[in-house]
This record gives structure tokens, sequence and C-alpha cells, in this order.
């Protein structure tokens, strides 16, 4: 996979969120966010540790991201700093990736 192709699988993924927001609903949204957080995560732990999310990356089609990228992806989640993602960094994590969805209606839902 070359840099073009890394760089259109991410504006796919940008464009699926929004437009799983308008079909589910934000309630719904965030109920298939959570299932893919409990897909990701270390059961043991009920965080998203690097080992975890090296081990079910291929489940998402990122398998061949490697292991610095998928670092990447948990450093710039973890809010806390504990080196994992716990199920609301997770969420606001999918939603920043997501900018078009903060575009959308749906973004007032998560607003305070």
């Amino acid at each position: 996979m070359g840099a073009a192709d890394k760089g259109s699988a991410a504006v796919q993924f940008e464009d699926f969120l929004p437009s799983m927001a308008r079909k589910l609903g934000v309630e719904g949204l965030i109920e298939e966010l959570c299932k893919g957080f409990e897909l990701l995560m270390e059961p043991g732990a009920g965080k998203i540790t690097f080992q975890s999310l090296r081990r079910n990356a291929a489940m998402l089609g990122l398998g061949e991201l490697q292991d610095d990228e998928l670092s990447d992806m948990i450093r710039e989640g973890d809010i806390d700093g504990d080196g994992a993602l716990d199920q609301m960094e997770f969420c606001i994590l999918m939603v920043r990736l997501s900018p078009e969805l903060m575009q959308d209606e749906s973004h007032r839902a998560f607003q305070c």
C-alpha cells in the first residue's frame, strides 16, 4: 500500500462517521463506537492498549499499519497519559479524526 492509498483510506474513514451519524442518529453512533471500543479493548484492562490495538488492527482493515503508527494512534487519543485509551478517550478520538462530523448537524448532540 503506497502513501496515496493510505490517504484515500483516511478520507473514507472521515466520510464514514458522518454518514453513520446521519443514518443511526447520535445515540446509535455512540452505541456503535462503544461496540468498536469493546472489540479493540484488552479484556482484563478494560482499555485499548497498544497490544490489543495491534492484535485487532487487521479486523479493522488496519493490518498494514506499522507499530509506530499504532503507537501514534494511542498517543494521540490518550488524554490522561496512562498509555492506553479508555472508552471516553476512544470516542473523543474517533470524533476528532472525523472533521466532517463536526461540520454536520449531528455535532450539536456532543455539545454540553
